[in-house]
This record gives C-alpha cells, sequence and structure tokens, in this order.
C-alpha cells in the first residue's frame, strides 16, 4: 500500500521548476500543487512545468489553478480566454435557466484549456452568496443573492468543469458572503444568527455536499465559535461535515492570509488539528514551505480516502473546442 502523502497544496516560485524545488517537492511529497499567474507564460511552459512538478513527486499529482473568470484567472489571453466576472454574468444572462447554460459551457471550455497544459483541478465553483456588504473582493465572483440561484449556477459550474475532465473544488465553506472585510488582510466576524446561516449561507454548500473538494473560508461565526476562523475551528469543521454534509477532501484557503494569526506553523498546526484534510500554502517560497510540510505532516487515512475519492473522478476528455464556442456564443 503507498505510503500517505504530506497534507498539503504547494506552489512553486516562477515559471520553470528550480532544482532546489524539485528536490524539496521529491523529499515533502505534497498531496498536490496550486498554480498562480507567476508560473503561467504560454501553453508549452506551462505543459513543461506540470510535468516537471509531477515528475518531481513520482505520481500524477493534482495540480491546481483559481480559474473562476473576472478578475480571479490565472491564464489569460492571448493564449487562454478571458471571462467577465460571473455575477456580471449572471446577471446579464435574462433568467437563472440562461445563466446555468453558460456557465456551464464556459466552464467546459475552462476545463479543456486548463486540461490541455496538465492542470485538472480548478477552485471554483464560488458557491458563497453575494450580500450587499460583500467586500468587493468577492462579490463579482459569486453568482447570485440567493441561496437557490447560487446552487443552481454552482452546480452548472462544477458539471462543467467534470465533463471536461477537471475536479472543481468548491469555495469557501461554509460561506464567505456575509464578509465586508478582504481576507487576505484581515480577519471578519459573521454576526448573523445560527437560523440565517443555515437557511443562506449554509444552502448552496449542502446542496453542492457531493462535490469531491472544497476550500474553507477564513471567517469567524459567532453564533458557532466566536474565537477561532472556520478554518481553524473544529466546531465548524464539524459543522461542514455533518450538517452540512461535505465528505470530500477539505483544505484551507491559503494559509498567508492575514486573517489568520501566528506563525505559518502555528496556522498549518490549528487548522489540522480543527480537522482539515490539506493546508493550503500558495506563495512558492521555499523557507515557508518548509515550515507549512513539517507542521502539517502526513495525510491521515481518512484524509487519503478521501483524496484518493477525488483523484478517481479525473479523466481524460478529447474536447471539441469549436463547437463548445459556437453553442456558447449562440442564443
Amino acid at each position: 500500500m503507498t505510503a500517505a502523502f504530506g497534507a498539503t497544496i504547494l506552489g512553486c516560485a516562477g515559471p520553470a521548476l528550480l532544482p532546489e524545488e524539485r528536490a524539496f517537492f521529491r523529499a515533502a511529497d505534497p498531496f498536490g500543487f496550486i498554480l498562480f499567474a507567476r508560473n503561467v507564460e504560454t501553453p508549452d511552459q506551462l505543459r513543461r512545468l506540470t510535468g516537471d512538478l509531477r515528475d518531481a513527486v513520482g505520481r500524477d499529482a493534482p495540480i491546481l489553478v483559481d480559474q473562476e473568470g473576472g478578475r480571479v484567472q490565472r491564464l489569460r489571453a492571448p493564449h487562454w480566454h478571458d471571462w467577465d466576472p460571473p455575477l456580471e454574468t449572471v446577471e446579464r444572462a435574462g433568467s437563472l435557466a440562461e445563466a446555468a447554460r453558460i456557465l456551464r459551457l464556459r466552464s467546459q471550455v475552462i476545463a479543456a484549456e486548463l486540461a490541455a497544459v496538465g492542470i485538472d483541478a480548478n477552485c471554483a465553483p464560488v458557491a458563497d452568496v453575494a450580500f450587499a456588504q460583500t467586500h468587493p473582493f468577492l462579490r463579482n465572483r459569486c453568482y447570485g443573492t440567493d441561496p437557490a440561484s447560487v446552487a443552481t449556477i454552482g452546480r452548472a459550474v462544477a458539471d462543467g468543469l467534470l465533463a471536461g475532465g477537471v475536479l472543481p473544488v468548491l469555495k469557501h465553506m461554509p460561506g464567505h458572503g456575509r464578509s465586508h472585510l478582504d481576507t487576505h488582510l484581515s480577519l471578519p466576524t459573521v454576526t448573523a444568527g445560527l437560523d440565517d446561516l443555515r437557511a443562506v449561507d449554509f444552502a448552496p454548500f449542502r446542496a453542492l455536499a457531493d462535490l469531491p473538494m472544497a476550500m474553507t473560508a477564513h471567517l469567524v461565526f459567532a453564533a458557532l465559535d466566536p474565537d477561532l476562523p472556520a478554518t481553524q475551528s473544529p466546531t465548524m469543521i464539524r459543522q461542514i461535515r455533518d450538517e452540512i454534509g461535505f465528505q470530500g477532501l477539505l483544505m484551507t484557503d491559503d494559509l498567508n492570509m492575514e486573517a489568520l494569526s501566528g506563525s505559518l506553523a502555528d496556522r498549518t498546526a490549528r487548522s489540522m488539528a480543527a480537522g482539515v484534510d490539506v493546508a493550503l500554502h500558495c506563495k512558492g517560497d521555499l523557507a515557508e514551505m518548509a515550515a507549512v510540510v513539517d507542521a502539517a505532516g502526513q495525510m491521515t487515512p481518512a484524509a487519503m480516502a478521501r483524496g484518493r475519492a477525488a483523484l478517481a473522478l479525473r479523466r481524460k476528455v478529447a474536447a471539441d473546442m469549436p463547437a463548445l464556442l459556437a453553442e456558447l456564443a449562440d442564443g
């Protein structure tokens, strides 16, 4: 039986894998990798990088990216399609059914573009419900202002990605929409009551709880745990598992975000102790990664089972890009 992977998803510094990164990844054996704009130049370069990352760990490790559309998309023109922000696309569609059609097809095109360069997981759908107070860093990345619409569009996005052979990563559990602060910089506290949270914020995640992978939110939910952000709260992780019903692989949001406090080792250890499966570190800094790797340790047997179940959904798809784009343009 294969030994457990490291309980981490890690980034690298630039567009080519450095010798010291290769050696580090071979020793750390992270579950997977995540790419950012700093890693992206051309399709050929990106195929080399994703191949080198997998070669470093000697297996077909998952490689993630944030390719939502709008401001959050790491692969851009001229080599890849640029997309309008999701909320603008939904509002312009005119009906929920048309918005779902467009976002599903768009996600299938995104999946085809990612798969062609060796990326097999996309950090979407965003199932956060948008509110008037939602911080601008998030608001136009959302799919709507009511939970039923968000769940419908979220399902369409996930289905489109899976149809293209790419794993969806549901975010940000258990709901980020009430945040009036940017969690890259500050820790928000959500003061809504538990009944409102269950009826609104948590509802799209319950509807999408069968998806294979998900990412936590760095928010305090005062009604359930007034002291700890969801990523580091055993109470909130139990809420995600038991009430929302998500049984897939659960990763943290980026541990470098300043919503979290303490050293990276502390942030990692608290998150793992709360019950997440995998620690996400995105910066590509070797010294920082070493601290995260040491604190995260290896994946538990339960986390390994969830990870293997997710990876089993990956598949090679021969995408008909002209047909997909024609169907996307129709209507």
